[in-house]
């Protein structure tokens, strides 16, 4: 292929990502070492009573925004180097409760106790999200063609809802006098409140994200499956070998790029966490971090946004899956090496 005819192919995607990625990333970073503040100017309020001969007056200090020639709020923006990062990351606060030992009183503080449940979200659902898809793909795989159809209609419905409307459904399950919780109660004969507390609710998050995800999973295995040597598989059938022994040391071999290839998606994406605080309400007492850049960016009383730390915090945030993505990064490269 020319290369005029390769730039020309390749050009417009390298333009968006230019546009809608890096661009965006540029700013991020550079916002999260500059403090945007809002330019304030003292001035004297003279109010009065009702009245004409008993009428009084007070003059009052008052501090109030700069309004601009263009009628809006004058800002300055400064330098202010890693300032928004401790204020994130609270490193004394942290370091105090490391030398306590009070791993309570480190997860108190806004971004470990969101960086705690991310991983944790994360690293669990990993596996499970690959071992169910993986068994829903041999069930299927290996079910009469005649019900395979109706199968992987009923397997893909999880996936195919949205992710808000999929987690409220569960909760709406379990809340109050849920369908589910009622059913609890009735068989314990106790008060169920499973968002009462935060393992409950915890939980609740990690089964709906297989629930969702597993779909995916599924339909890649299966796809995978369809490829398996079926000479190899023959073989190790006359040679003696078990159901058991086959899955590990020929199907599971030959889906191991595809195992990598959804490793590497579901961490992306469960590192970012956030439909499931926002469907099961959370915030009391699970948060994630991109939740946690949400609520920086929300408007206070005064309509500010604290655009500084949301940027630190989405920066940290990106650092942390860059960390994570690097083993099976470094796998696959050793496999392409390899090939």
């Amino acid at each position: 292929m020319k290369f005029r005819t390769f730039a020309a192919f390749v050009a417009p995607s390298l333009i968006l990502m230019l546009i809608f990625i890096a661009a965006p990333l540029v700013s991020v970073f550079w916002q999260s070492f500059h403090l945007t503040q809002t330019v304030f100017e003292t001035v004297e309020v003279e109010s009065c009573t009702p009245g004409f001969v008993t009428q009084t007056c007070v003059t009052e200090t008052q501090s109030r925004p700069v309004i601009g020639e263009d009628g809006e709020v004058e800002t300055v923006t400064s330098f202010v180097g890693l300032q928004s990062y401790g204020t994130v990351l609270e490193p004394d606060r942290a370091g105090q409760a490391l030398s306590n030992g009070s791993i309570t009183e480190l997860l108190s503080i806004p971004f470990w106790g969101a960086l705690r449940f991310t991983l944790t979200f994360t690293l669990i659902t990993l596996p499970l999200v690959i071992g169910v898809g993986l068994a829903i793909a041999l069930s299927v795989n290996n079910a009469v063609k005649s019900i395979r159809g109706p199968a992987i209609f009923i397997s893909l419905l999880p996936f195919i809802i949205t992710p808000v409307i999929g987690a409220l459904s569960i909760r709406w399950l379990f809340v109050g006098d849920g369908i589910l919780t009622a059913l609890m109660e009735s068989w314990s004969g106790q008060d169920i409140a499973m968002f009462a507390q935060g393992w409950t609710i915890e939980i609740l998050m990690l089964f709906y994200r297989v629930w969702h995800v597993a779909p995916f999973a599924f339909v890649i295995f299966y796809a995978g499956l369809q490829t398996v040597n079926q000479d190899t598989l023959e073989s190790a059938i006359i040679d003696g070998a078990s159901r058991f022994e086959r899955l590990r040391f020929v199907v599971i071999p030959h889906l191991m790029p595809l195992i990598i290839f959804i490793a590497l998606i579901h961490l992306m994406d469960s590192y970012r966490v956030f439909e499931e605080v926002i469907g099961f309400r959370s915030e009391a007492h699970r948060i994630s971090l991109q939740w946690l850049t949400f609520d920086y960016l929300t408007p206070d009383d005064a309509g500010n946004r604290s655009i500084s730390r949301a940027s630190a915090s989405s920066m940290l945030t990106m650092i942390g899956i860059v960390i994570l993505l690097i083993p099976l990064l470094r796998r696959t490269w050793r496999d392409h090496r390899g090939s």
